[in-house]
């Protein structure tokens, strides 16, 4: 039988690792990051493809919400947009939460704690807020800035998240605010923004908080 030679740097981060647990909700795997990445340039594919077919570089978003069009597809391109991004968020919630659940199980932190809670509602609210933002641009035909305000949207979501999770989940936020404010006088590249924050970013900090987190 091996014993554990308890040492002051062994004891210093049980200490540590005890008190984040009591202040933070440490059960987000970067995995999850990393299969929300894959969702959402997924889900960019799937977009360009629509455009190819159609034979055009960009979609005008109009408040249309007509389902059958001249596309080749025969579905309009809001009704299109709407079901690609439900279809993404769907997918990147589910890999999400099933990574979350299995390293929760491994790590023995409780699943449905108040921390949590606290976590989805801070997470929810911003989202909310940006969501029904989105609407009102959809509605007086503004759709070349609902990248822009997604991005920043999200981003501010994961800052007011990040009290309640790793901190390293601030710096995300960071990112994806900034790269929000860049995509507004780049209007009609919404989609590469797109790409580079929803699925580059996330992907790449998925793999640094496995590598960090989830390994040791």
């Amino acid at each position: 039988m091996q014993n554990t030679v308890a040492t002051p740097i062994s004891d210093l981060r049980e200490i540590r690792s005890l008190m984040e647990r009591s202040r933070y909700f440490v059960g987000l795997s970067g995995l999850s990051g990393i299969g929300a990445g894959l969702f959402a340039l997924a889900g960019c594919a799937v977009v360009v493809a629509y455009q190819i077919a159609a034979g055009q570089e960009l979609i005008f978003i109009s408040r249309s919400l007509r389902l059958v069009s001249q596309h080749p597809w025969g579905i309009a391109p809001l009704p299109f947009l709407i079901l690609t991004a439900t279809v993404v968020f769907l997918g990147a919630l589910a890999s999400g939460y099933f990574f979350t659940v299995r390293r929760a199980r491994r790590i023995g932190q409780e699943l449905l704690h108040k921390k949590t809670y606290q976590l989805a509602w801070h997470l929810f609210f911003p989202l909310a807020v940006g969501g029904i933002f989105c609407l009102a641009l959809v509605y007086h035909e503004h759709g070349g800035f609902i990248g822009p305000t997604t991005l920043i949207f999200y981003g501010l979501s994961l800052l007011n998240g990040s009290g309640y999770a790793r901190e390293e989940l601030s710096y995300l936020g960071y990112l994806e605010i900034a790269l929000g404010l860049v995509s507004c006088f780049f209007i009609g590249y919404g989609l590469h923004f797109w790409a580079l924050g929803f699925g580059v970013l996330h992907i790449a900090y998925g793999l640094w908080m496995y590598r960090k987190y989830d390994l040791t």
